[in-house]
């Protein structure tokens, strides 16, 4: 059904307001109305051998909702109702802030590929963090674990990056099951470099201290987000830093600006210019930069691994190379509504297949 509405209305929509009609139809179907509940009953995993232990946290399968998709933390409950085991809202900055001017989303359907450049559109950490507040006043069946992805507001100039990120972390902190520092994104100017060590080292630090400062007791695992354009040796000067500083883990990758081997026309991908491109043309380097990760951290950090997971196949692909977590938005814009559920459903048959009693048994067997 997703299929012909997708081929018939959405594909000949414009991508942001067609992003726009199709989140709604997730809140309608999975909000908190009897009929959300009854699609929880259906679509939430409960099979045991998909339940997930990571960042101290179970989660009831390891595929999760990108950041990105929900920006502003208005269907989170729905997106877990339809089979997330977690949801990464943002990314939020400290101030609300309209993005950058549209178009600026744009399909590459024959690569199943999203051109983006949104600038980091949300309503800014003061107006979500009451959302996330409310979502924490109650138990509501199909509440996925919940990521807060933070990233620096535009206006704001480098030397004050750590400040921004220490205003969102005060204001959403207290709201996360994990958090997030988004430092990679192509569409915020200046922000990929903050991925430079000597420049990300006191702004984690800054980030840490304020999540320590105001969840008290409650430790929230920390996490950062890089790009797949980074060189080898940068992945490693992160991955010594994240070592370094005891981060839980490493949230990778974000989208390429690169546009090698498309088969969508070049007069196309041209016209949709700059931006960061997301989807399948990023499956091999993103599993390329995770079993990276995964042979230079600790076995306490987790990888998260985000780019091209369009199907059970992959998503086990990345978790045999040691990803604890994959996260997905591009695939899920081009699979539709069941296909969180359906692909849970199937990654649970390869693991049996192969021997495997859970996800964590599975994590890195390949490495």
């Amino acid at each position: 059904m997703y299929d012909a509405l997708f081929d018939r209305v959405l594909r000949h929509i414009p991508s942001e307001p067609a992003h726009r009609m199709g989140f709604g139809v997730v809140r309608a179907l999975g909000g908190t109305s009897a009929l959300g509940i009854r699609v929880a009953d259906r679509l939430v995993p409960t099979d045991p051998v998909l339940r997930t232990r990571a960042l101290g946290l179970e989660f009831t399968g390891p595929l999760g909702v990108a950041a990105g998709f929900d920006k502003n933390a208005e269907g989170v409950v729905a997106l877990g109702r339809l089979g997330f085991g977690a949801v990464e809202i943002g990314t939020v900055t400290g101030r609300g802030q309209p993005g950058n001017p549209k178009p600026r989303m744009f399909r590459l359907t024959e690569d199943r590929a999203l051109i983006n450049r949104m600038g980091f559109n949300n309503d800014g950490a003061g107006a979500v963090a009451p959302r996330l507040a409310t979502l924490r006043t109650r138990e509501v069946p199909g509440m996925p674990v919940l990521g807060v992805n933070i990233g620096k507001s535009k206006a704001v100039p480098p030397e004050d990056a750590a400040a921004d990120y220490r205003a969102s972390a005060a204001a959403l902190g207290p709201y996360a099951d994990y958090v997030v520092v988004n430092v990679s994104s192509p569409n915020t100017p200046g922000l990929r470099d903050l991925q430079q060590v000597d420049v990300l080292e006191p702004l984690l630090l800054a980030v840490r201290d304020e999540l320590d400062r105001v969840t008290g007791q409650r430790r929230v695992p920390l996490l950062v987000k890089i790009t797949v354009d980074l060189a080898p040796d940068d992945v490693d000067a992160v991955a010594e830093l994240a070592v370094r500083l005891g981060l839980d883990g490493v949230v990778a990758t974000n989208t390429t600006v690169a546009r090698d081997a498309l088969r969508t026309g070049a007069d196309t991908v041209a016209a949709a210019g700059a931006g960061g491109l997301s989807g399948r043309p990023l499956r091999t380097a993103a599993l390329d930069v995770t079993r990276r990760l995964r042979s230079r951290l600790t076995d306490r950090q987790v990888v998260v691994s985000v780019g091209g997971i369009e199907d059970a196949a992959e998503a086990y692909r990345r978790i045999r190379a040691g990803a604890a977590l994959v996260q997905a938005y591009t695939g899920f814009v081009y699979g539709g509504l069941l296909w969180p559920s359906r692909l849970h459903r199937e990654l649970a048959a390869l693991l049996r297949a192969d021997g495997f009693s859970s996800v964590d048994d599975a994590v890195g067997a390949d490495l």
